[in-house]
């Protein structure tokens, strides 16, 4: 089933974007109202403690399935990647153990003062992730067939039904047992989106389209009856796999370090976690209802077009316009994302006490806060141009360049970790943000340098999207005087 890969993945980001921002509207304003009946400290159970063990199953279970497997996704052998999506459930499922005896016996216990729900939260957390595993074919063959207003509607139906299950249950017990009302919206939203992937593609299958290689239901299940492992898994795809798993270990460090850092260390108590906790939740709406769709689509896009085992001189020399076009996406991404990261940055240095104010009341608007989300707009920025960069990286090399960016982070996790320890003993919840700063840098520098390295004597330069033009510098620091005169002359 041969379409536009450009326009597709354009509509899918376009669709994704528009979603998220509607999305995004509504549970502004929910949270908005629900901070003001739920305590700090169960927001920093919910949503630093509970959320990073939902983070880290989820992540080492199936981010490395979803990037093997659309890799070059015209010429699988679907049976094949099948069998091989369904290892991610056993995965999940060994992750979940090890990751649930970490969180109910090793981690330290939030007060029953605080909640009594604590190890309902873990439970309902482990069973969700191992739910939402056993729809993962449906939804790689979602991606891989361009089902995007599918994917749209799922995310909406799972994003409505938890939000709508936790706000109603706050709201009865009048701020009480916010835990026990996450736990329950957690398993709601994770059920509801998993039968509905399996309604569709039942009344998909029925339809008997000639483009769609699977004519039943039970394709999406694991076949390895009577064969050998070579004929029941796509080996080199294996390999892929294996690369990104040891990749998805260090990634998960970098891409959730100071909440580990948090978690095992106690730099920050509940109550001073769940500021920090709303701070990076109102400092990263850009990340998740922009930039994520964004690199989702680019990724897809990259891994279609430009081929992991060929140099890019010799894909020039194969078809020159294919190349030509992908460095040209990939240019205006990094222009597109690093002007939307330095407004952020402009804007957010007058707006973030009003914004903190308007989202949680005077609490968050005071004391430390502002200064936070001050310096999260900076983190905004490298996390505009690293998502690209990187995702651009991961489509592209090969396993052995993969392996060898394997070692590099690593090392990377390692200095990151230390960082972050380091300032958040130092300098508290500023030093984190720090440290997430210092991590985004090194991550551009390592990826910047493969994208310099794989353009290089060609006629394309795709690194020339980062710099911005005169005119734009201008308007910014226009921009950053008349809003801080502003917010000095009529804000509080």
């Amino acid at each position: 089933m041969k379409k536009n890969i450009l326009k597709s993945s354009v509509e899918n980001a376009s669709l994704n974007i528009l979603l998220q921002i509607a999305i995004r509207c509504l549970t502004f304003v929910i949270n908005a109202f629900v901070l003001r009946h739920v305590s700090q400290n169960e927001i920093g159970i919910t949503n630093v403690r509970l959320l990073l063990l939902e983070s880290t199953i989820l992540f080492l279970s199936r981010e490395a399935f979803r990037r093997a497997c659309l890799t070059d996704t015209l010429h699988h052998n679907w049976l094949k990647v099948i069998n091989l999506i369904w290892l991610s459930v056993p995965i999940c499922a060994v992750i979940c153990t090890v990751c649930g005896y970490i969180w109910l016996r090793l981690l330290s216990q939030p007060d029953v003062s605080v909640t009594v729900y604590y190890e309902f939260g873990v439970w309902s957390i482990l069973i969700s992730c191992i739910i939402e595993l056993c729809c993962e074919q449906l939804y790689i063959v979602s991606q891989a067939f361009l089902f995007v207003k599918l994917q749209v509607v799922l995310e909406i139906i799972n994003i409505v039904v938890r939000t709508l299950v936790y706000t109603s249950m706050v709201l009865y017990s009048d701020g009480q047992n916010a835990v026990l009302a996450f736990s329950f919206a957690q398993l709601a939203s994770v059920i509801a989106y998993t039968v509905s992937f399996y309604i569709y593609f039942w009344y998909y299958t029925k339809q008997k389209n000639k483009d769609f290689p699977f004519k039943t239901m039970w394709e999406f299940f694991p076949n390895f009856s009577g064969k050998k492992w070579s004929e029941c898994v796509d080996f080199p795809l294996f390999l892929l796999l294996w690369s990104f798993l040891k990749q998805g270990f260090m990634k998960q460090l970098l891409t959730d370090g100071e909440r580990y850092v948090m978690t095992l260390f106690n730099t920050l108590q509940f109550d001073q976690q769940g500021v920090y906790d709303v701070v990076n939740n109102l400092g990263s709406l850009a990340a998740r209802f922009l930039f994520k769709p964004v690199e989702t689509s680019a990724y897809f896009y990259f891994s279609q077009l430009v081929q992991r085992e060929v140099s890019i001189k010799k894909q020039i020399q194969q078809d020159s316009n294919r190349i030509k076009e992908a460095a040209s996406v990939l240019e205006c991404l990094l222009r597109v994302n690093s002007s939307i990261g330095l407004t952020v940055l402009s804007f957010g240095q007058a707006y973030a006490k009003l914004a903190l104010f308007l989202y949680g009341g005077s609490a968050l608007a005071t004391g430390i806060g502002p200064v936070l989300l001050q310096l999260h707009c900076l983190a905004i920025l490298f996390l505009a141009v690293n998502g690209i960069t990187e995702c651009y990286a991961a489509a592209t090399m090969n396993v052995t360049e993969l392996n060898k960016y394997n070692m590099e982070m690593v090392v990377l996790s390692v200095i990151f970790l230390f960082i972050s320890l380091l300032f958040s003993t130092l300098l508290g919840a500023i030093g984190f943000i720090l440290a997430n700063c210092c991590n985004f840098i090194f991550r551009i520098f390592q990826c910047g340098q493969y994208i310099l390295l794989e353009y290089k004597d060609t006629n394309y330069s795709p690194l020339k999207g980062l710099l911005p033009k005169k005119s734009f510098i201008c308007c910014l620091i226009l921009s950053i005087t008349g809003t801080m005169y502003s917010e000095e002359v009529l804000c509080l």
